[in-house]
């Protein structure tokens, strides 16, 4: 069964810029969407970004268009979401998942809908 891994979390001043990594173990990844969502404490889980496989289409929260940008390099099973111009408001912990079955635009934004979870990384913005 596939396993993720998050990392490339920390703390950071308004403005600030941080890119994550989601290592994939299985043979599965590169036919794979992953997702980022994000949790802040006591909130849901949210949305952030999804990528499809081979790359060619990306998806994005409203709130971290222009702002964000997920990639992903197959041959090193790893998906990425680079993060610039950080706020306070998106501090929380950053979640990859990984759907076992083709989604659509609506179901993409459903934390339900992916099957494989990393255990998190942590993202604090400070004013």
């Amino acid at each position: 069964q596939m396993q993720l891994a998050e990392s490339g979390g920390g703390w950071v001043q308004t403005g600030g810029t941080l890119r994550l990594s989601c290592v994939a173990s299985g043979d599965t990844f590169s036919s794979s969407i992953v997702a980022w969502f994000r949790q802040a404490p006591g909130k849901e889980r949210d949305f952030v970004s999804a990528i499809s496989p081979s790359g060619r289409r990306t998806y994005y929260a409203d709130f971290v268009k222009s702002r964000f940008t997920v990639s992903r390099d197959d041959a090193k099973n790893t998906a990425y979401l680079q993060m610039n111009r950080l706020k306070p408001e998106d501090t929380a912990i950053y979640y990859c998942g990984v759907a076992d079955r083709e989604l659509t635009t609506a179901t993409i934004p459903r934390p339900q809908e992916y099957t494989t979870w990393g255990q998190g990384t942590q993202v604090t913005v400070s004013s």
